[in-house]
């Protein structure tokens, strides 16, 4: 089995609702588990200190990244100690690059202050020239948005702040 098909497997994987898969050929053995979607991490970090983080982690928009987060750290720092250890967050389920709209005409998914729903596309993560939309696993209001746009995500980064 080579690194593509395995790729494939894991797309297909994150997909569907299987938690587990095995396979055996011959001398190969590999096992692909998904993790479990039902899980809710709770952020008590900071909004100015999770911005902070993200910003190392995309390097394509380095330039926009501090002009963005300059004007978006003071509006969030009041609001911060209040809230922040009951948001929750909606990480990426994949490496790829993240988009907030359908295209670059189209209004984004989801702004700040907007209301959720489980299941309510938030973005698009495009993976291999597939584009894969990322739906919400818990209903609330976006508190945060933290990625850019057009922006490389890794597996598991936070990409939005959710308040239930």
């Amino acid at each position: 089995m080579d690194f593509k098909q395995i790729q494939e497997l894991v797309k297909m994987i994150n997909k569907s609702n299987i938690s587990e898969l095995s396979i055996e050929q011959d001398k190969f053995k590999i096992t692909i588990k998904q993790k479990d979607n039902e899980v809710q991490q709770v952020i008590t970090v900071p909004a100015a200190v999770a911005t902070a983080a993200v910003q190392p982690v995309a390097p394509v928009a380095s330039a926009a990244a501090p002009a963005a987060a300059a004007p978006a750290a003071p509006a969030a720092a009041p609001v911060a100690p209040a809230k922040a250890d009951n948001l929750v967050t909606i990480k990426s389920p994949m490496i790829g690059t993240f988009y907030r709209s359908a295209g670059p005409d189209k209004a984004p998914f989801v702004n700040v202050g907007d209301e959720v729903s489980s299941g309510k596309v938030v973005c698009i993560i495009e993976a291999m020239k597939l584009f894969n939309e990322i739906e919400s696993e818990v209903s609330g209001k976006i508190v945060k948005v933290l990625v850019d746009d057009a922006s490389p995500v890794e597996y598991d980064q936070p990409l939005f702040l959710v308040e239930p």
